[in-house]
């Protein structure tokens, strides 16, 4: 490969290599990265079609990433085979102003969700995805990968907000749809296909997003319970009174890591089995939380305090990595199984003789958690085939929000039949019949 020709097309200064290319080469969780051929960082939509065109003709394969704040090895080389070019799009960090008529806004794909957020919230608009890797996270990540988060019960995933898309298919060919109408059935839905696909089809470069008019004034809550069942049932009453914009749930072991690795005080009288917050939309009198004078709970209304009472939630993926390279599992439930599967599965992985610690965190609106494992080598997947097929017995997802990655490929068949993996392939044949875009992610090799 001549990385000379690719200094040509994005400039000297954005194609790295060695020691300069090393924090591409491993994702956020610590487990998983390979060696890179180089990284080269484009600025501009044809310099993306560019480079994919010189790399396509020599056969070179490419991973496209953004933030690099995934967890499952989708946009970080394998450790072992041919070392691919990592082709990052930070630099596709422009956004445009808002259309106030459409309420939408078209943005680069390297534009970081915070970014986006802040635009929006500028001009009196809402992006509905909302994560705590806001800020390091980019849109074209989040496409990539249909990101979730902790708005999903209010708005939907990442799919629910893209109205247009722009994406480079790995033989240099633009594909531009970005008019973001309302109405246009004029065949198949290439941005919902793109959202989801990791990088296995094309690169995405622009996305035009449909935005929220601002809820007002929130309440958000912090309630101790006694099990899932009675989360659920707290959940089950807020969403009777009100609209429910958040509702999370934390363990003993995370409120525990979080109050002692990022110094915040107990928030209730006392300890709990499980922490549910709440965020609901009362105009922000606390008429929407389903708490009485029994329960031990706090209320937030104000901004600053509300802010606080979200950190408990948001530092726990932080806290929980404050002992050591921990092995982080994103699966989701059925909201009707997930007491029951969320009971089992803790004594599942407790049981384990490798495991130190064993915490659960995650999206109770939606059925998604997040299971943060600690003592067995980053290397042993052995835990996580355990973590993923006691889900799939219970109708679940391997994946609710961060992706398959290289990390879940061989798991895949627990929730996708034969045939649909077939068809899937099928789709990647077409778009990529060279099978250069991030392979071994999502797919495995035939």
């Amino acid at each position: 490969m001549n990385e000379r020709a690719l200094a040509d097309i994005v400039g000297p200064a954005h194609v790295l290599s060695g020691d300069l290319a090393a924090g591409y080469e491993i994702d956020w969780s610590r487990r998983f990265g390979g060696p890179s051929r180089c990284v080269v960082r484009p600025g501009s939509t044809a310099e993306v079609s560019a480079v994919l065109s010189l790399l396509s003709r020599e056969g070179v394969p490419v991973i496209p990433q953004g933030g690099n704040t995934g967890l499952v090895g989708g946009g970080v080389p394998a450790p072992s085979g041919e070392p691919p070019v990592i082709l990052s799009l930070r630099r596709l960090d422009w956004i445009d102003p808002i259309d106030p008529l459409a309420g939408q806004v078209t943005a680069g794909a390297g534009a970081t969700l915070g970014a986006v957020q802040r635009h929006a919230s500028e001009a009196g608009w809402e992006y509905g995805v909302d994560l705590a890797a806001r800020d390091t996270a980019t849109i074209g990540g989040t496409v990539a990968t249909n990101a979730g988060g902790i708005r999903v019960i209010a708005n939907g995933m990442t799919r629910a907000q893209l109205a247009g898309i722009e994406a480079v298919r790995p033989d240099g060919t633009v594909i531009s749809h970005l008019a973001g109408l309302a109405k246009d059935n004029t065949g198949y839905d290439l941005a919902g296909l793109l959202c989801g696909s990791e990088g296995t089809l094309a690169v995405i470069t622009a996305v035009r997003l449909r935005l929220h008019r601002p809820e007002g004034a929130t309440t958000v809550g912090l309630v101790g319970v006694a099990d899932y069942a009675a989360a659920l049932e707290v959940m089950a009453q807020a969403r009777a009174r009100t609209r429910v914009l958040a509702a999370e749930v934390i363990d003993a072991v995370g409120m525990r890591l979080v109050t002692s690795v990022a110094g915040l005080p107990w928030p209730l009288q006392a300890p709990h089995p499980l922490v549910v917050l709440l965020e609901v939309a009362d105009g922000g009198d606390a008429s929407g939380l389903p708490f009485d004078d029994d329960d031990d709970a706090v209320v937030a209304v104000e901004a600053g305090d509300r802010a606080r009472l979200w950190e408990y939630r948001e530092r726990q993926s932080e806290a929980f990595s404050s002992l050591g390279v921990i092995h982080k599992l994103d699966v989701s439930v059925p909201l009707a199984s997930l007491a029951r599967c969320a009971t089992e599965l803790a004594h599942l992985v407790g049981d384990h003789p490798d495991v130190t610690d064993v915490g659960v965190f995650g999206h109770l609106g939606d059925g998604n958690i997040h299971v943060e494992i600690a003592g067995p080598a980053a290397d042993d997947l052995a835990i996580d085939h355990a973590v993923l097929a006691h889900v799939a017995r219970y109708g679940g997802s391997i994946s609710a929000e961060h992706g398959v990655g290289r990390a879940k490929a061989h798991e895949l068949h627990l929730c996708r039949a034969s045939e649909q993996v077939r068809i899937m392939r099928a789709i990647k044949a077409a778009w990529d019949p060279d099978h250069i875009l991030n392979p071994g992610c999502l797919l495995l090799p035939m």
